[in-house]
């Protein structure tokens, strides 16, 4: 009971809070107790709750919640961000309209995300993704301009189709299971039901694996990322790239590790398959980030590029892979959600959205281009920062599998893609502090040439304790998966280890 007490609480008190009469403030107040309260219950049904099965709608399908250990990592990552971003968007919403509606549905999402961590069975989470996808659409679309409808709907889109081709694999697997379809390592397919189908189910597991794959932006699915990030208000554009995204990764493990089982694909086309895609995916968003001058755009391009780092890993189907996966998956949620954050300070402090308006920021803004610096080390891999742990595990695994030339693309994959992403993270980082002796910090800081609006005008500094706060707190986890990766890999192996 205490689970869906969890997962419905923030959804009630989001539209309770935004529907109410109480000023401003008193709304606020009123969102940030909520949101701690929703971390306590969380928190308390992952430790203490037992399964429990509230809905079925036949003898195999049913409605099913309860956390094991991948459930409990992954609410973790959902719980810490969402925190974070909570807190920073109190602030930056001021210069937002209708930020009560953005809070309602922030809140709401967070129930969907709770939800989908404690998914029991492929039913539960399908629904789970659904509605997560569909209370995560109006955060895109918040600014209600023709550019955010145009983001929001091509994110619902293309999320639509993914879910659907998820579907079409859940049935699959479901009608060549056993009685009882809950998670359990190793997958819960019937060997006297899949002998002679073992062509067939692949075909269907690869339409889901590329389905659930369009939410974490596998390629040729990738397109609503770049779209949908430059738009949304950037808690928004955090939470989406930091966890929301991975909801396709969370879905892509379960259907894989503990639905179908990794032996029937292994060695196969499927697998096969999935790994250049993940390898496509990595360089060329890699490669599109390089060129972008958009920093919010030029950061999507680099979510498309790094969270496939974590289809990498997955795609290996090994247990170092799979731990390499989800390092990442904890780094990048860090990294990458701290450097939207930084990307946020710049809109709503200055106008600045773009990559050359940066320059000389180092000095004015010192906390915030400190905090862009350090997610910038661990997003390339450079030590002591996470990236380079999980990276690290990648390429180690990839190395070990002995699969001929997989074994070695792979790593230099990884490589040329951690030099495009110094290419593309470390020359803001340069400018801010080094602008060269040309130029001017009265002249050219808090000139805005993309910001009709005069919003930001002024002179640059960091913001207040409410904004740098989250930032310097996600770079310190960056910083703390680093040195404790390898803690963090032991407590991942005792969970994942039954899979393979």
């Amino acid at each position: 009971m205490l689970i869906l007490i969890a997962i419905l609480f923030p959804m009630i008190m989001g539209i309770i809070i935004s529907l109410s009469r109480l000023s401003k403030k008193g709304k606020r107040i009123s969102y940030a107790a909520a949101l701690l309260v929703t971390d306590s219950l969380a928190i308390l049904s992952a430790i203490l709750s037992s399964p429990i099965s509230p809905l079925t709608f036949s003898s195999r399908v049913t409605l099913s919640f309860g956390f094991d250990g991948l459930g409990r990592f992954f609410l973790s990552a959902v719980l810490i961000l969402y925190t974070a971003v909570l807190f920073y968007a109190f602030e930056y919403m001021e210069a937002e309209e209708d930020e009560t509606l953005f809070f309602a549905f922030y809140l709401i999402s967070l129930g969907a995300m709770i939800s989908l961590s404690a998914s029991r069975n492929m039913i539960s989470l399908y629904l789970s993704f659904e509605f997560a996808t569909l209370s995560t659409v109006p955060l895109v679309l918040h600014e209600r301009s023709k550019e955010a409808i145009a983001a929001g709907l091509k994110y619902l889109f293309y999320s639509i189709a993914g879910a659907l081709m998820g579907i079409l694999g859940i049935f699959f697997l479901y009608f060549y299971g056993m009685e009882d379809c809950s998670f359990r390592p190793g997958g819960f397919l019937d060997p006297q039901k899949v002998a002679g189908n073992e062509g067939l189910l692949c075909i269907f597991i690869f339409i889901g694996i590329l389905g659930f794959g369009t939410k974490a932006g596998l390629y040729p699915m990738h397109g609503w990322l770049p779209t949908a990030h430059p738009i949304a208000p950037a808690p928004a554009s955090s939470l989406l790239s930091g966890i929301i995204a991975k909801a396709g990764i969370l879905a892509v493990i379960r259907f894989v590790f503990f639905s179908s089982g990794t032996d029937i694909i292994r060695g196969s086309w499927v697998q096969y398959t999935w790994l250049c895609l993940a390898m496509v995916t990595i360089f060329m968003g890699s490669m599109m980030a390089f060129q972008e001058k958009n920093l919010k755009k030029r950061l999507a391009y680099s979510s498309v590029s790094q969270i496939s780092y974590i289809m990498l890993g997955l795609s290996l189907l090994s247990e170092e892979g799979a731990i390499g996966g989800l390092l990442h998956l904890l780094s990048h949620m860090a990294a990458k959600g701290c450097l939207f954050l930084t990307a946020g300070v710049f809109i709503v402090k200055l106008g600045k959205r773009m990559v050359p308006d940066l320059k000389g920021l180092g000095r004015s803004m010192p906390i915030t281009m400190w905090c862009f610096f350090l997610s910038s080390l661990s997003l390339v891999g450079i030590p002591p920062m996470g990236g380079f742990v999980s990276k690290w595990f990648l390429s180690s695994a990839a190395i070990g599998d002995g699969m001929g030339v997989f074994a070695y693309l792979p790593p230099i994959i990884l490589l040329v893609s951690a030099l495009l992403t110094a290419g593309y993270l470390f020359p803001p980082v340069i400018n801010a502090f080094f602008p060269g002796q040309d130029f001017s910090e009265h002249k050219e800081i808090g000139v805005h040439t993309d910001n009709p609006s005069g919003q930001g005008e002024g002179q640059a500094k960091d913001p207040s304790i409410r904004m740098c706060a989250p930032m310097i707190v996600l770079c310190i986890l960056s910083l703390c998966i680093g040195l404790f990766g390898n803690v963090i890999a032991e407590n991942l192996s005792g969970f994942l280890a039954a899979c393979f």
